[in-house]
């Protein structure tokens, strides 16, 4: 087991004083067998009117702040610690019946699984479900793990990770053709592939450690980072990082999970004023862990 700190700071600046509306704070990570929250704390300059916390429609904590009168500035800092047991499936525990694709997913829980399996988004030449056909035999079963590793290790290897100032997520389609983008991309262009070989995948939100940030070859450290899982009969919900190739949840801190990227920004809210009014904003993440004496 490690235990792993999470500092994450984001700071606006305005030209002058503006007023603010309501913001939403996805940062309190889901408890779970293989992730255990030992601590978290929030802190926002000015202090907020109110904070309210509430369970989303996918269960993830959201904490609902409203502001106390206009400021030039807005400042939130979260500190969590996290009791985590690395999960490496190097042999998924899948039902017998799901351990080659294709295979069907039970009936009762077809109605859970189907937003899920729903591709949302356009791809009228079939460029994505091309792409991820590549990855499965013709005329032969191949075995399901075998299928997503490779479909995640593709995207690792074959890509260009670039990080982006400009909001929002790439389609998959631009991702394709690019082959390059961020974590986010990364994971929702998995997830559509896989969707459009009918399995359930879902966006994560959290953040990954970096054993040595200078010169480390895992990607996406120093901000939050982003991946998906997939469902698997028998295996659940398990783990694919395609940007740094991971399948698992080894450095890894889960924080919220939704059907897309959309539904899971880490923090979002808005402010009464022009648009010129915004001088900056700054985002520190610094994901530690503790020496096990003090654990």
């Amino acid at each position: 087991m490690t235990v792993y700190s999470v500092r994450h700071i984001t700071h606006y600046t305005y030209k002058r004083r503006v007023t603010f509306g309501q913001h939403r704070v996805l940062f309190r990570p889901r408890d779970s067998f293989d992730q255990r929250l030992l601590d978290a704390t929030m802190t926002i300059e000015p202090a907020p009117a109110q904070v309210r916390w509430i369970h989303d429609v996918f269960g993830n904590c959201i904490a609902l702040v409203d502001m106390n009168g206009p400021s030039d500035h807005l400042r939130f800092e979260t500190n969590i610690r996290v009791d985590h047991t690395p999960e490496v499936p190097v042999h998924f525990e899948i039902d017998s019946d799901a351990l080659t694709y294709p295979f069907s997913y039970d009936e009762e829980e077809i109605p859970d699984l189907a937003c899920t399996i729903t591709r949302y988004y356009d791809d009228p030449a079939g460029e994505v479900a091309q792409w991820a056909q590549q990855f499965v035999g013709s005329g032969v079963s191949d075995r399901t793990g075998h299928v997503l590793m490779t479909l995640c290790f593709a995207i690792h290897q074959s890509f260009v990770y670039s990080r982006r100032l400009e909001r929002g997520t790439q389609t998959p389609i631009e991702t394709l053709r690019r082959r390059q983008g961020t974590c986010r991309d990364f994971a929702l262009l998995m997830m559509e592939a896989a969707r459009s070989l009918g399995f359930a995948a879902r966006f994560v939100t959290g953040y990954v450690y970096v054993r040595d940030r200078d010169g480390s070859r895992t990607l996406g450290g120093g901000s939050t980072h982003a991946w998906c899982q997939l469902y698997l009969p028998g295996a659940g919900w398990v783990e694919f990082d395609p940007t740094n190739g991971i399948v698992g949840n080894r450095d890894l801190i889960r924080v919220g999970v939704a059907r897309d990227p959309r539904q899971a920004i880490p923090l979002w809210g808005s402010y009464d004023g022009e648009a010129e009014d915004f001088d900056d904003m700054v985002v520190q993440v610094n994901v530690t862990t503790e020496p096990s004496a003090s654990r």
